[in-house]
Order: C-alpha cells, then structure tokens, then sequence
C-alpha cells in the first residue's frame, strides 16, 4: 500500500496579490516545523509566485541591504542578492546565494538583528538565555544576558526569543518568564511573559502570555501577545500592552511597512507547552479554528485585510520579512546545478 505524500497547498486571498502589487514587494518566511524558507512574489502575469529552499529548522530572518540571514538548526546563514538592480534572470530580480555560514552549533537562535555600527550579526541565543554574535574562533560569543540569569548555561531557563532593534542598535528582547531554573518558563506560560529594555536592565512590561517579535517602529513598541492571539504595542510610559488586532492563531513573525503589518499565525500544537492558553478560551468564544497562516493588517484600522493562508504538511511558521522593491525573489540551492555556475566579481 503506497503512503500518501503529504500535500501544501498556498492560497492568497482575492486581493493579496494586488497588495503585493501596489506595494512593489515580496516576502519571506520560515518553517522550522518543515524545515523550509519561502520567497513569496508575483509573477510576470501577476499570478503569485511561490518559490522555496529546504534549510533544516529554519527560524529567524534578517534583511540588511542586500543580504539575508538566516538561523538554521546549527548554522546561521547569510546570503547575498547577486543581481544589480533591474535585472532580471529567469524571471526572477533577486537571486539569493548562499554566502558565508557561521558554525554555532544547536543553539535554537530565534531572532536576528545587524547593527548599524559594525554589521556584524547578532541573534538571540534561546538555549543559553542571552544576545550573542558570531565568534570566528567559537560558537558564539555573549553580548547581553537578563540580569536574573545567574549564569550560562545550555538550559532554556527563561525562552528568551525576541529582539527588537532601535535606531539601528539593539534595544529590546521578549522572553515567557523569568525564570532561573532549566527550562522554568514552562511553568509561566500564561502570564509570565515580559519585555526588558536591555540598555538598562528594566522591565518594560510584564504579565504577557508567550511574547515574541517584538519591534520598534514609528515609535512604538510593537510585540506579539502569543499566548493570547493579539498584535498590539506598549505603553511605555504605563507598561501597558495595549491590542489592536485579534489574529486566529499561535503568533510568531511580524514586519512592518508603510502602514501595515504582516504576522504570521501557527496551528496550535498538540503539547503541553501551547495547551491551556488565554487564546484557547478566545478562539471557543469566536468559533474559530487556528490557522497557519500569514495575515496583512491595516495598522490604522487594526483590520486583517489580505492573506496568504498555508495548508497541508506546513502548520508552523516562525518568521516573516518583507523585501521592497522586489517582485520575484527566489534563492540558489546548496546542492544545485545553479551554485556552481553563479560567480561574482568584487
């Protein structure tokens, strides 16, 4: 009896493409779930263009110029747009070659961020609490750590996994708890979720329920209230988070343009870890159904007004970016024909 192959299925609502359009971008995300990265654009017919590379445990994306990082389950990937721009090969006006590869070894690195200063890639280090950067000789190297963390230690005490940077520097980290102990956040999933300042060791707010992603725009804190399914931004003079849009679904990923955010949802997994939430409660209250998903809202409505919604194998998704001026981005493979033959000249 043949096993059936699991199917995907991408399908974008009636005016996704034309946002896309109007906006003149595209967009990428990742799957640590599937292990893969997606480059979502139109075609040259205006149909949508979905093109994507297997990298094991895909998870946070950084776009700094002409580069892409990408973490994977022990690397942290840059990559390199080869075209000049108003090329076009293939049909495609970004072609993404995978560049250089730091070695860091299983540290499950969430967020990324390239300062201004000496754009050197820096990721927050979830398996040892901290903000770390690349190491020529090691692993990593620590930058920052919660100063409720008594020590380095492989033991995901508090799942730190957010970074928001801020003029160009990094500014703010979310994390589940504050917990010192292996892997205490679990134990503080509903309301033990905080935002920290790093320039000064504060707290920003607290009582969350799993945040992620946050980021500074327009001056705003802006973060994912995972725990309970909402967008929204803090008051940073009260430490308020203050909602503005609902989303059906697990958030993680978030980017910012012009006036509108793009989130990504997740089906909630079945574990102990995502049981047992405020969204559980609000998704019953809304007959609704977690969906795995990336959602466009209108920042100044807080309405959900496109979406790309993804079905079958892929039911997580951790990142998402969005890269303007482009419509059809697509990136070369490790093992293809293709690397051997791109080459560039400095």
């Amino acid at each position: 009896m043949n096993k059936a192959i699991p199917s995907l299925e991408i399908n974008a609502s009636r005016q996704f493409t034309s946002w896309l359009y109007e906006q003149k971008l595209s967009l990428i995300f990742t799957t640590y779930q599937a292990g893969k990265i997606f480059f979502i654009g139109l075609k040259p017919d205006g149909k949508l263009s979905v093109f994507e590379r297997t990298l094991d445990r895909c998870m946070g994306l950084c776009i700094d110029g002409n580069s892409l990082y990408v973490s994977a389950l022990y690397q942290l990937w840059r990559f390199e747009n080869t075209l000049e721009k108003g090329q076009i090969y293939d049909n495609y006006d970004a072609i993404y070659l995978p560049q250089l590869s730091y070695i860091t070894g299983d540290l499950d690195i969430h967020d990324i961020g390239v300062p201004q200063n000496n754009k050197k890639p820096i990721f927050i280090n979830t398996l040892f609490s901290c903000l770390a950067t690349v190491s020529e000789t090691h692993s990593f190297k620590p930058l920052w750590k919660p100063p409720f963390i008594s020590k380095l230690a492989a033991e995901d005490r508090c799942h730190l996994n957010g970074l928001a940077m801020r003029n160009g520097e990094p500014y703010s980290v979310t994390m589940v708890s504050q917990s010192d102990v292996a892997e205490g956040w679990r134990e503080n999933r509903i309301n033990g979720g905080c935002v920290m300042d790093i320039t000064n060791n504060e707290i920003i707010a607290d009582g969350l329920s799993m945040p992620h992603s946050p980021r500074w725009y327009r001056e705003k804190l802006w973060i994912l209230n995972s725990g309970t399914g909402e967008l929204g931004f803090i008051d940073l003079e009260t430490g308020k988070f203050n909602p503005v849009t609902f989303c059906p679904g697990y958030l993680r990923g978030f980017t910012l343009y012009k006036d509108f955010a793009v989130v990504g949802t997740s089906e909630i997994r079945d574990n102990k870890t995502f049981q047992g939430l405020p969204l559980d409660e609000t998704l019953a209250t809304k007959k609704a159904t977690p969906r795995c998903s990336l959602l466009v809202i209108d920042l100044k409505t807080g309405d959900i007004v496109h979406s790309l919604r993804i079905e079958g194998v892929i039911k997580e998704l951790y990142d998402v970016a969005i890269l303007p001026n482009f419509c059809t981005p697509m990136a070369i493979g490790f093992r293809s024909e293709e690397i051997r033959r791109v080459i560039t000249v400095e």
